[in-house]
């Protein structure tokens, strides 16, 4: 493998990023093409990745144009159209999606693989957290950065252990060969690409006939998921609540910390004061426990690993927390119903009788059209409510689906919608108590204005200033 090229079409993409780093570590020569420059694809130029930002197709480097010793590597978010993508198709490269070059992976290490509708960034993140605290350590690929080692990749090259976050979006998942797999929630979502909740949910059960025998299959309760597993695969069920084989008990809240003890079959970890106190989280750091134990983690890393964790990069991460009388600023990439339904809760817990406003950007129409009424009820918790235009991502747009759709149905005692160009503006001349930015589209790029506005420091130089 060395010696091999790649050259990765999204280079950019969060999830594509971590095998561009998996690769250069290895030795090999990598190049790669994104739509746009980012924070994230400079820091991939850094560590000696050749990435262009126009996907003409004379910009391909000379020695990734040889297509007997290159291999090219796709994201589905990248359309069929992309004229680097047609001109290596054309020359008879050989293509592989970001999901078949993981499944190559997990056959050669023992993957830990976590699927789910919502918690698999957050799940497997805190599972890396923990295991590289172990003698053995692991290799991770994670769908967020991780910010106790600002990547979302972490390397250690001997370990027999690889984590990997397995991405139900357009069957992705199904060319992973877990030896430990997590399902975290099956709420439907994709129906574009499964059609309807039955279809997401055989998936799902698709996904868990992959598991090696020998391994295990960690399920959290309630679930409608029928698991199909094969002979010899164990399977341990898990929750946030008294319910499941793995499990949380002695709750408690109090002068901004979470505590909890976890339990599992022979395993107790008492006391465990959670580094990302949020309610959501108590799940995930129960199914994050069991696979852990699994792998080898004794309840001293385990314990280590989730009171020093520091969150995943837009998972539930607090930019600002109001101690000097300023405003709170917190995102979550939550983006789906339930999603934004429990991250609205968990502020509200945390911040008891505070006035919450969300501004929430829909992601994907088709995601819009099947769940604007979830949306709607969802959002209805928050005191205000602001809503962006939807981020279109990958879509072309479907005619009568707009964020109207959702907005019409939102009860709260404030709502409006706004052009995205605004929304500074809109933050620089409005008051507030909490503010939440929510949602999977590009939000997260204008956290810095927004938190310089509600600091009261500067005001707004990017976008809609």
């Amino acid at each position: 493998m060395a010696n091999q090229r790649l050259y990765f079409i999204g280079a950019g993409g969060i999830g594509m990023a971590n095998l561009v780093r998996y690769y250069l570590l290895r030795g090999a020569e990598v190049a790669g093409y994104d739509r746009t420059s980012s924070a994230l694809t400079a820091a991939l130029e850094k560590e000696g990745a050749a990435i262009v930002y126009d996907d003409d197709p004379k910009l391909i480097g000379e020695p990734w144009r040889d297509a007997g010793n290159t291999l090219v590597v796709r994201t589905p978010a990248v359309p069929e159209s992309n004229r680097q993508l047609r001109w290596f198709r054309d020359h008879g490269f050989r293509i592989v999606k970001r999901a078949e070059l993981l499944g190559e992976i997990t056959r050669h290490r023992k993957g830990i693989c976590v699927a789910g509708s919502h918690g698999k960034t957050t799940t497997s993140s805190m599972i890396a957290n923990i295991l590289r605290h172990t003698p053995e350590g692991c290799n991770a690929f994670l769908g967020g950065i991780l910010r106790n080692i600002n990547s979302n990749f972490v390397s250690a090259p001997q370990s027999p252990w690889a984590v990997i976050e397995a991405d139900e979006y357009d069957r992705s998942f199904h060319h992973l060969s877990p030896f430990i797999a997590v399902v975290t929630s099956t709420d439907p979502d994709h129906l574009d690409i499964y059609g309807d909740e039955a279809g997401y949910l055989e998936g799902f059960a698709r996904f868990t006939e992959l598991v090696e025998p020998g391994g295990t299959l960690i399920v959290h309760t309630g679930l409608k998921l029928k698991p199909r597993v094969r002979r010899g695969v164990d399977v341990l069920s898990y929750s946030g609540g008294s319910e499941g084989d793995w499990h949380a008990r002695d709750v408690r809240y109090g002068d901004g910390e979470l505590r909890l003890t976890i339990t599992g079959p022979g395993v107790e970890i008492v006391d465990i004061s959670l580094g990302v106190p949020v309610e959501i989280n108590i799940d995930n750091a129960v199914a994050a426990a069991a696979a852990a134990t699994l792998a080898g983690a004794t309840p001293q890393h385990i314990k280590r690993g989730l009171e020093e964790f520091q969150g995943a990069k837009r998972r539930f991460e607090i930019w600002n927390d109001g101690k000097d009388g300023t405003p709170v600023l917190i995102d979550d990439y939550a983006h789906s119903p339930n999603e934004v339904k429990a991250s609205i809760e968990s502020v509200k817990r945390l911040y008891p009788g505070r006035r919450l406003s969300v501004v929430f950007q829909p992601h994907l129409y088709t995601r819009t059209r099947d769940f604007a009424p979830e949306f709607a009820a969802a959002l209805s918790a928050a005191d205000e409510v602001i809503m962006p235009e939807i981020y279109p991502a990958r879509e072309q747009p479907i005619p009568g689906v707009d964020s109207g759709l959702i907005m019409k149905d939102v009860k709260c005692e404030s709502k409006r919608l706004i052009e995205r160009k605004d929304l500074l503006n809109l933050i620089k001349n409005s008051n507030f108590d909490i503010l939440m930015t929510l949602g999977a589209a590009d939000i997260d790029r204008l956290l810095p204005d927004i938190q310089h506005i509600l600091k009261g420091k500067i005001t707004p130089v990017g976008e809609g200033a």
